[in-house]
């Protein structure tokens, strides 16, 4: 009789490797990680989430600053810089009022006085030199102003010519007393041979204001009382008659 061999049972597996043990399944996971291209698509994908990460943060980021400004313009409304634009303005008509302000004669009564002595040109005649040259010990200067006196030769009083403050006032040994006044627009105005001094130094005069007698020097006694008026313009001496009121 011919022996049957046993039926394979359906649970039972035939072996995968005749010479060793069955091999065990590979899983899905190694098989792509096995690929060549994983890891580099990681790696930029890992890197497009971190730029998209730190995008989103600036632009957070940006957010409170671009309402900065708003608080800095509410800030410029507070009572102090209303005070502040409120004086400078004030400071701006205060000094344009001053530009705008001519110069006056330096008399109290123009009609009473005359010019003894012109101020000196160079551009002017040979006649007109000669007029306005000062002689003193046998030298002739040429006069840097114009020089007012009287008919009758009285004193008469001295009076600012703009407004402005009192920058000197000394006794000199030929000129008398001087007076000068700085005003705004770099001008200067200067007055010579004067007596009866009524105003100080660092002293605010206003336009108008007596600050002496016209009086007696030494550089010019041949004119008797008068009073020497010079006018500079950036410290640059100019024809008092130029700048004053026709009279």
């Amino acid at each position: 009789m011919n022996e049957q061999k046993p039926k394979k049972q359906p649970h039972e597996e035939s072996p995968k490797n005749i010479m060793g043990e069955p091999e065990a399944p590979v899983s899905a996971w190694k098989k792509v990680l096995s690929k060549r291209w994983v890891y580099p698509a990681a790696y930029v994908a890992a890197a497009a989430i971190i730029l998209t990460l730190v995008w989103v943060y600036q632009d957070a980021g940006r957010r409170p600053m671009e309402s900065t400004p708003a608080s800095v313009t509410d800030t410029v409304q507070l009572p102090d810089d209303e005070m502040i634009r409120d004086n400078t303005t004030e400071k701006a008509e205060t000094s344009k009022a001053a530009s705008t302000e001519d110069l006056i004669w330096p008399v109290a009564n123009v009609s009473e006085v005359s010019i003894v002595r012109p101020f000196y040109e160079k551009e002017g005649s040979t006649e007109d030199h000669q007029a306005a040259m000062v002689e003193y010990k046998d030298t002739f200067t040429p006069n840097t102003g114009i020089d007012l006196a009287r008919e009758d030769d009285k004193p008469f009083e001295v009076k600012a010519a703009l407004a402005g403050k009192v920058t000197r006032v000394e006794e000199h040994p030929l000129l008398g007393y001087v007076v000068e006044i700085t005003h705004a627009n770099n001008l200067k105005t200067v007055y010579e041979s004067l007596t009866d001094i009524k105003v100080k130094q660092d002293a605010e005069v206003k336009q108008g204001d007596t600050i002496a007698n016209a009086g007696r020097n030494e550089m010019e006694k041949d004119l008797g009382n008068h009073l020497h008026f010079a006018v500079y313009e950036n410290d640059e001496l100019v024809n008092p008659v130029n700048v004053l009121p026709s009279n």
